[in-house]
């Protein structure tokens, strides 16, 4: 069976967080989860891992500590999720993307072995899409023998799908409001939720943050007799407020200079988890991990999306797209932007879901732009443009509307001056479509060069 077969057959898997009036929402339960796995030769079972869990900063953290351990030399798997074009850009080994092949491979045999278990009565209903993702990502994992995976925790932690692994490690990066009607409408609630990666007598790494979240965590670890480790040792010793992050640190021992090409003050703590997480499973578990392997794999981390900026073409002002979906990382967003010491934010095209905290971001971000330009995203959840510019109205700046990314973009190229910059955000899936409408036109552009 091809990957196009597999990729339209696992999206109709799609929508598990969407909701239709009148209608019970889905039911996640670990149970089912290992049940899918037992009938698949429980794969998770196969090769050690790290979970992170959190709210914002996760995939950074996860895809830092990724680039670590390969830089150790060991043969690393990365789960992540949401991927921002390509459903197998979820699954990596040691850097690479999943084949195309061999992900609809794995898929089939995981919806082959569902289907069974739906018709002998052992499923109660087949599994969501990223409970689907996940076990081909632990069948891949266990089929590839990697000797150490890294797993970014999907929306809470409890009852997500990657909770069935028993961690060396569980890595909790910041904690904000999100997912509200799923985890809880507190802090506390949410924490609660992300705390249960925690094993009994294991190891927590993380930082201290809301003190709503702090004091949650503390009381599952200590419940738990989790030992705590604090990654505010692998901070620099002052906040750098620069756009990029290149500090000197001390690590087992050793100056290296961190060189990270993710940008934005709140990197810098999710590098620290990744550090705290690799000398953690380097002193308790033998993993050989040194300093210069640590220096290497921070500045050879790729992960796009995050404000990651494409250059104009001297008559167009540069793009900058970033995930930013919710408050946090809206202000996380805005305060990378006023540490930037070059081209002033001017426009932002913007699209997000419809159960995110519209009218926050907008208060949040709209006032730093000249104009915003709305385009709805890609997806069953999503907000309507209606929605998104009454939430926008109360702000006072110019807003206008687009029926889809391409004419957004094409709109925010016309109309912000060359020397100014361009702001994508609101949602992974409009990043990732903006990040592909960029490619598709550099590589028009390219072509129209060579021809000429």
């Amino acid at each position: 069976m091809s990957y196009a077969a597999a990729v339209d057959s696992l999206l109709m898997l799609s929508g598990e967080l969407h909701s239709h009036p009148g209608q019970p929402r889905r039911k996640f339960r670990l149970e089912d989860m290992r049940v899918l796995m037992s009938a698949l030769g429980d794969p998770q079972l196969q090769f050690p891992s790290i979970l992170v869990a959190g709210t914002n900063g996760k995939g950074s953290t996860s895809s830092t500590l990724a680039s670590i351990l390969r830089a150790a030399d060991y043969r690393v798997g990365l789960y992540t999720s949401p991927h921002l074009s390509r459903v197998n850009e979820r699954i990596h080994i040691s850097g690479e993307a999943i084949a195309d092949q061999a992900f609809a491979d794995r898929y089939f045999r995981v919806h082959e072995a569902a289907e069974q278990l739906l018709k002998q009565g052992s499923l109660p209903t087949l599994p969501s899409f990223f409970e689907t993702m996940t076990a081909i990502a632990f069948l891949t994992f266990a089929e590839e023998k990697v000797q150490i995976a890294v797993l970014e925790v999907g929306m809470g932690g409890r009852l997500d799908a990657t909770n069935i692994v028993e961690p060396l490690v569980s890595v909790i990066t910041d904690i904000s409001l999100d997912h509200t009607e799923w985890l809880g409408p507190t802090v506390d609630a949410i924490a609660r939720e992300k705390a249960g990666i925690l094993r009994q007598n294991g190891v927590l790494v993380t930082l201290s943050q809301l003190p709503e979240a702090n004091h949650a965590i503390g009381e599952v670890a200590t419940a738990l007799n989790v030992r705590g480790v604090n990654a505010a040792e692998f901070m620099p010793f002052q906040p750098l407020r620069t756009w990029r992050n290149h500090y000197p640190l001390e690590v087992l021992g050793s100056v290296i200079e961190v060189d990270s090409p993710l940008a934005g003050l709140h990197q810098q703590r999710n590098i620290a988890l990744a550090i705290a997480a690799a000398v953690e499973i380097r002193n308790d578990h033998s993993y050989n991990i040194t300093a210069a392997a640590i220096e290497t794999g921070i500045r050879e981390t790729v992960w796009p999306g995050r404000l990651e900026t494409f250059a104009g073409d001297g008559k167009h002002a540069d793009i900058l797209i970033d995930v930013a979906h919710n408050p946090a990382g809206a202000w996380a967003l805005r305060a990378a932007l006023s540490s930037r010491d070059d081209a002033s934010p001017s426009t932002l095209v913007f699209g997000c879901l419809a159960d995110k905290a519209i009218a926050e971001m907008a208060q949040i971000l709209f006032p730093c732009f000249d104009r915003v330009i709305l385009v709805r995203v890609d997806s069953p959840r999503a907000a309507t443009l209606d929605e998104m510019e009454a939430a926008g109205a109360a702000t006072g700046v110019a807003i206008t509307r687009a029926k889809d990314e391409a004419e957004a973009m094409n709109m925010a190229l016309d109309e912000t001056p060359s020397e100014r910059l361009i702001v994508v955000c609101g949602s992974v899936y409009l990043v990732g479509k903006v990040r592909d409408w960029i490619s598709e036109v550099t590589s028009r552009r390219e072509s129209a060069r060579a021809t000429a």
